[in-house]
């Protein structure tokens, strides 16, 4: 099977449409045609159903789009660790939740980069659970994530405490301090129960006597920037991380709603994989942020 048959069809899967794809790659429909049906061919299943409204996925095509993700990205991994051999300099590759992915790593790695500066580093932002299974599967070297990782076979150590804060627009209408009970009667934004934060403040609510459910919840939005960004706009208010939301407490854009009987922390550990053969360049890594932890966080 070749690698490029694969990534066609990926993206065909992906766009749900080889004229789209082709358009974008430059190439001729039929010959982009033509590449799947030789994926299709090599592995013995039709993957495609076509039609003037463009292409489905066979039940063997969805088999194939889920692994296909891993498959390309450890080819493409294994291509750049094959260059790194003769420019001597590898990459680190590095998945972390995105809270932290976004709000945190990055000055720790300007910091790593200035005393390491032969390596190169590159940092994609997961879910924390996709990022258990991504370090597992070594689609990368190293993890940050909220919480101890649930798999055995990996390594962690804790770097990083935070804290979810209940935050309003400057100018909405609330008192500075409440209890749970006052609480379910104001509009609420959640994250999506896909982040584990959200499963920790569900948690700790029932531990308090109560169900998220009872409360006003608007909607669930898919990232902490949505969410940051309906409550700027007194949509209503919203628990986040404080590392994502310091600098508008700071600017007093946000405010900070205290609960007299609820405090929510959650903490941050590096993670990787039980390995004897771990370049130098990672370990130097991990030992180095073990060291500095969240002092270098931004």
């Amino acid at each position: 099977m070749h690698i490029e048959y694969l990534k066609y069809f990926y993206e065909v899967a992906s766009a749900r449409s080889i004229s789209k794809v082709a358009n974008q790659s430059h190439i001729s429909q039929p010959a982009l045609s033509q590449q799947i049906q030789r994926l299709e061919d090599s592995l013995g299943f039709k993957l495609l159903e076509r039609s003037n409204k463009g292409v489905e996925l066979t039940e063997a095509g969805r088999i194939v789009e889920k692994y296909a993700k891993n498959l390309i990205k450890a080819y493409d991994n294994m291509v750049e660790d094959l260059g790194a051999i003769s420019k001597k300099n590898g990459t680190i590759r590095i998945e972390a939740c995105p809270t932290v992915a976004t709000y945190a790593l990055p000055c720790t790695i300007y910091s790593i980069k200035e005393q390491y500066p032969g390596y190169n580093y590159s940092l994609t932002s997961n879910l924390s659970d996709a990022v258990e299974h991504n370090v597992l599967n070594d689609m990368c070297e190293v993890g940050f994530i909220q919480g101890k990782p649930h798999d055995p076979e990996l390594v962690s150590a804790k770097v990083g405490t935070d804290r979810l804060v209940l935050v309003s627009s400057a100018d909405f209408s609330i008192k500075d301090e409440m209890t749970l009970k006052d609480l379910k009667r104001y509009p609420l934004i959640m994250l999506q129960d896909k982040y584990r934060c959200s499963k920790q403040i569900n948690e700790s609510f029932r531990e308090q006597g109560f169900e998220i459910g009872e409360y006003n919840i608007l909607f669930s939005l898919d990232s902490t920037e949505s969410v940051k960004s309906s409550v700027l706009k007194g949509h209503g208010l919203s628990f986040l991380p404080y590392i994502s939301i310091k600098k508008e407490l700071y600017t007093k854009q946000l405010k900070e709603i205290r609960l007299s009987d609820f405090e929510l922390y959650y903490d941050i550990f590096i993670i990787y994989k039980k390995s004897k053969d771990m370049s130098k360049s990672t370990l130097e890594f991990i030992q180095y942020l073990k060291k500095i932890g969240e002092r270098s966080f931004c």
